[in-house]
Protein backbone atom coordinates (compact mmCIF):
# COMPACT_ATOMS: atom_id res chain seq x y z
CA UNK A 1 0.00 0.00 0.00
CA UNK A 2 1.35 3.47 -0.85
CA UNK A 3 2.02 6.08 1.81
CA UNK A 4 -0.85 8.57 1.67
CA UNK A 5 -0.07 12.26 2.19
CA UNK A 6 -2.13 15.37 2.86
CA UNK A 7 -0.48 18.68 1.87
CA UNK A 8 -1.29 21.79 3.93
CA UNK A 9 0.22 25.12 2.87
CA UNK A 10 -1.25 28.53 2.08
CA UNK A 11 1.03 28.93 -0.96
CA UNK A 12 -0.34 27.15 -4.05
CA UNK A 13 3.12 26.95 -5.63
CA UNK A 14 4.51 25.13 -2.61
CA UNK A 15 1.66 22.64 -2.68
CA UNK A 16 2.12 22.12 -6.42
CA UNK A 17 5.84 21.53 -5.97
CA UNK A 18 5.34 19.02 -3.18
CA UNK A 19 2.62 17.23 -5.14
CA UNK A 20 4.90 16.97 -8.18
CA UNK A 21 7.80 15.59 -6.15
CA UNK A 22 5.81 13.16 -4.00
CA UNK A 23 3.30 12.15 -6.67
CA UNK A 24 6.11 10.96 -8.92
CA UNK A 25 6.95 8.20 -6.43
CA UNK A 26 5.27 4.82 -6.94
CA UNK A 27 4.96 4.26 -3.19
CA UNK A 28 3.51 7.69 -2.28
CA UNK A 29 0.00 8.98 -3.01
CA UNK A 30 -0.98 12.62 -2.40
CA UNK A 31 -4.64 12.27 -1.41
CA UNK A 32 -5.55 15.89 -0.69
CA UNK A 33 -4.58 19.51 -0.18
CA UNK A 34 -5.57 22.36 2.12
CA UNK A 35 -4.65 26.04 2.13
CA UNK A 36 -4.92 26.50 5.89
CA UNK A 37 -4.69 24.57 9.14
CA UNK A 38 -8.37 25.25 9.81
CA UNK A 39 -9.29 22.63 7.19
CA UNK A 40 -6.99 19.91 8.49
CA UNK A 41 -9.25 18.15 11.01
CA UNK A 42 -12.06 17.49 8.53
CA UNK A 43 -9.66 16.34 5.83
CA UNK A 44 -7.74 14.05 8.15
CA UNK A 45 -10.97 12.43 9.29
CA UNK A 46 -12.26 11.92 5.76
CA UNK A 47 -9.03 11.02 3.93
CA UNK A 48 -7.15 9.23 6.76
CA UNK A 49 -3.68 10.12 5.42
CA UNK A 50 -0.58 8.44 6.80
CA UNK A 51 1.36 11.72 6.80
CA UNK A 52 0.38 15.39 6.94
CA UNK A 53 3.01 17.69 5.43
CA UNK A 54 2.05 21.00 7.02
CA UNK A 55 3.32 24.56 6.76
CA UNK A 56 4.07 26.03 10.17
CA UNK A 57 2.88 29.58 9.36
CA UNK A 58 -0.64 30.01 7.95
CA UNK A 59 -3.14 32.88 8.26
CA UNK A 60 -6.17 31.35 10.00
CA UNK A 61 -4.80 28.40 11.96
CA UNK A 62 -1.05 27.84 12.05
CA UNK A 63 0.73 24.50 11.99
CA UNK A 64 1.24 24.50 15.76
CA UNK A 65 -2.44 24.73 16.65
CA UNK A 66 -3.40 22.43 13.78
CA UNK A 67 -0.95 19.82 15.08
CA UNK A 68 -2.38 20.08 18.60
CA UNK A 69 -5.93 19.81 17.24
CA UNK A 70 -5.18 16.71 15.16
CA UNK A 71 -3.42 14.88 17.98
CA UNK A 72 -6.11 15.85 20.49
CA UNK A 73 -9.20 15.00 18.48
CA UNK A 74 -8.36 12.36 15.87
CA UNK A 75 -8.11 8.70 16.94
CA UNK A 76 -4.98 7.03 15.58
CA UNK A 77 -3.70 10.34 14.18
CA UNK A 78 -1.37 10.60 11.19
CA UNK A 79 2.29 11.49 11.38
CA UNK A 80 2.87 15.21 11.09
CA UNK A 81 5.80 16.64 9.18
CA UNK A 82 6.23 20.38 9.56
CA UNK A 83 7.37 22.15 6.40
CA UNK A 84 9.13 25.43 7.04
CA UNK A 85 11.22 28.13 5.40
CA UNK A 86 13.46 28.85 8.38
CA UNK A 87 14.94 26.08 10.53
CA UNK A 88 15.66 28.42 13.47
CA UNK A 89 12.05 29.61 13.73
CA UNK A 90 10.40 29.44 17.16
CA UNK A 91 7.27 28.23 15.37
CA UNK A 92 9.18 25.08 14.39
CA UNK A 93 10.21 24.45 17.98
CA UNK A 94 6.65 24.95 19.22
CA UNK A 95 5.35 22.60 16.54
CA UNK A 96 7.78 19.92 17.71
CA UNK A 97 6.66 20.51 21.29
CA UNK A 98 3.05 20.21 20.15
CA UNK A 99 3.71 16.73 18.77
CA UNK A 100 5.02 17.07 15.22
CA UNK A 101 7.22 14.16 14.20
CA UNK A 102 9.87 16.34 12.61
CA UNK A 103 10.44 19.19 10.24
CA UNK A 104 11.50 19.67 6.66
CA UNK A 105 12.89 22.78 4.99
CA UNK A 106 11.06 24.03 1.90
CA UNK A 107 14.41 24.36 0.14
CA UNK A 108 15.13 20.65 0.61
CA UNK A 109 16.07 18.64 -2.46
CA UNK A 110 13.37 16.38 -3.94
CA UNK A 111 15.09 13.22 -2.70
CA UNK A 112 15.23 14.68 0.83
CA UNK A 113 11.50 15.43 0.75
CA UNK A 114 10.68 11.90 -0.39
CA UNK A 115 13.00 10.40 2.24
CA UNK A 116 11.39 12.53 4.98
CA UNK A 117 7.87 11.35 4.13
CA UNK A 118 8.93 7.71 3.99
CA UNK A 119 10.82 8.03 7.25
CA UNK A 120 7.98 9.48 9.32
CA UNK A 121 5.46 7.15 7.70
CA UNK A 122 7.57 4.23 8.91
CA UNK A 123 7.32 5.53 12.46
CA UNK A 124 10.67 7.27 12.79
CA UNK A 125 11.13 10.89 13.84
CA UNK A 126 12.83 13.26 11.44
CA UNK A 127 15.33 15.14 13.58
CA UNK A 128 18.26 17.24 12.50
CA UNK A 129 20.42 17.05 15.65
CA UNK A 130 22.33 20.28 15.10
CA UNK A 131 19.17 22.22 14.28
CA UNK A 132 17.26 20.83 17.26
CA UNK A 133 20.16 21.72 19.56
CA UNK A 134 20.14 25.26 18.19
CA UNK A 135 16.37 25.53 18.64
CA UNK A 136 16.61 24.20 22.19
CA UNK A 137 19.45 26.56 23.05
CA UNK A 138 17.40 29.51 21.85
CA UNK A 139 13.91 28.62 23.02
CA UNK A 140 14.05 25.95 25.76
CA UNK A 141 15.25 28.23 28.55
CA UNK A 142 12.73 28.77 31.31
CA UNK A 143 10.45 25.92 30.27
CA UNK A 144 8.91 24.04 33.18
CA UNK A 145 9.42 20.58 31.75
CA UNK A 146 12.15 19.44 34.12
CA UNK A 147 10.01 17.78 36.79
CA UNK A 148 8.40 15.12 34.57
CA UNK A 149 11.82 14.01 33.39
CA UNK A 150 13.33 13.84 36.87
CA UNK A 151 10.27 11.96 38.05
CA UNK A 152 10.55 9.42 35.24
CA UNK A 153 13.22 7.45 37.11
CA UNK A 154 15.14 6.35 34.05
CA UNK A 155 17.63 3.59 34.58
CA UNK A 156 21.28 4.33 33.87
CA UNK A 157 21.03 2.54 30.53
CA UNK A 158 17.80 4.32 29.57
CA UNK A 159 19.41 7.67 30.40
CA UNK A 160 22.35 6.75 28.18
CA UNK A 161 19.99 5.83 25.35
CA UNK A 162 18.12 9.13 25.72
CA UNK A 163 21.35 11.11 25.46
CA UNK A 164 22.21 9.31 22.23
CA UNK A 165 18.69 9.86 20.91
CA UNK A 166 19.16 13.58 21.56
CA UNK A 167 22.28 13.45 19.42
CA UNK A 168 20.17 12.09 16.57
CA UNK A 169 21.42 8.51 16.56
CA UNK A 170 19.13 5.84 15.14
CA UNK A 171 18.41 2.60 17.00
CA UNK A 172 21.00 0.80 14.87
CA UNK A 173 23.62 3.45 15.64
CA UNK A 174 22.80 3.33 19.35
CA UNK A 175 23.12 -0.46 19.29
CA UNK A 176 26.54 -0.20 17.67
CA UNK A 177 27.70 2.50 20.10
CA UNK A 178 26.57 0.62 23.20
CA UNK A 179 27.32 -2.86 21.84
CA UNK A 180 23.74 -4.00 22.32
CA UNK A 181 21.28 -5.93 20.22
CA UNK A 182 18.82 -4.01 18.06
CA UNK A 183 15.81 -5.43 19.93
CA UNK A 184 17.37 -4.48 23.27
CA UNK A 185 17.80 -0.89 22.12
CA UNK A 186 14.25 -0.84 20.79
CA UNK A 187 13.02 -1.97 24.21
CA UNK A 188 15.05 0.75 25.95
CA UNK A 189 13.68 3.42 23.60
CA UNK A 190 10.12 2.21 24.22
CA UNK A 191 10.74 2.34 27.97
CA UNK A 192 12.10 5.89 27.73
CA UNK A 193 9.06 7.04 25.76
CA UNK A 194 6.67 5.37 28.19
CA UNK A 195 8.35 6.82 31.28
CA UNK A 196 8.43 10.32 29.80
CA UNK A 197 4.88 10.08 28.47
CA UNK A 198 6.32 11.02 25.07
CA UNK A 199 4.49 10.32 21.81
CA UNK A 200 7.72 9.71 19.93
CA UNK A 201 11.47 10.32 19.89
CA UNK A 202 11.02 14.00 19.07
CA UNK A 203 8.98 14.60 22.21
CA UNK A 204 11.49 12.70 24.33
CA UNK A 205 14.37 14.74 22.95
CA UNK A 206 12.53 18.03 23.53
CA UNK A 207 11.87 16.98 27.14
CA UNK A 208 15.53 16.08 27.58
CA UNK A 209 16.62 19.53 26.44
CA UNK A 210 13.98 21.50 28.33
CA UNK A 211 14.70 19.72 31.59
CA UNK A 212 18.42 20.36 31.33
CA UNK A 213 19.07 16.61 31.21
CA UNK A 214 20.85 17.23 27.92
CA UNK A 215 22.55 20.58 27.43
CA UNK A 216 22.37 22.23 23.98
CA UNK A 217 25.85 22.99 22.65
Amino acid sequence: MPVTVLLVDDEPLVRAGLRAVLGAQPDIDVVGEAADGAAVIALVRSLRPDVVAMDVRMPLLDGIEATRAVLRTVPDPPKILVVTTFEDDEYVYEALRAGADGFLLKRSRPEEIVHAVRLVAAGDSLLFPASVRQLAARYAGGRAAGEPLSAARLTEREAEVLRLMARGLTNAEIAARLVLGAETVKSHVSAVLAKLGARDRTQAVIAAYESGFVAPR
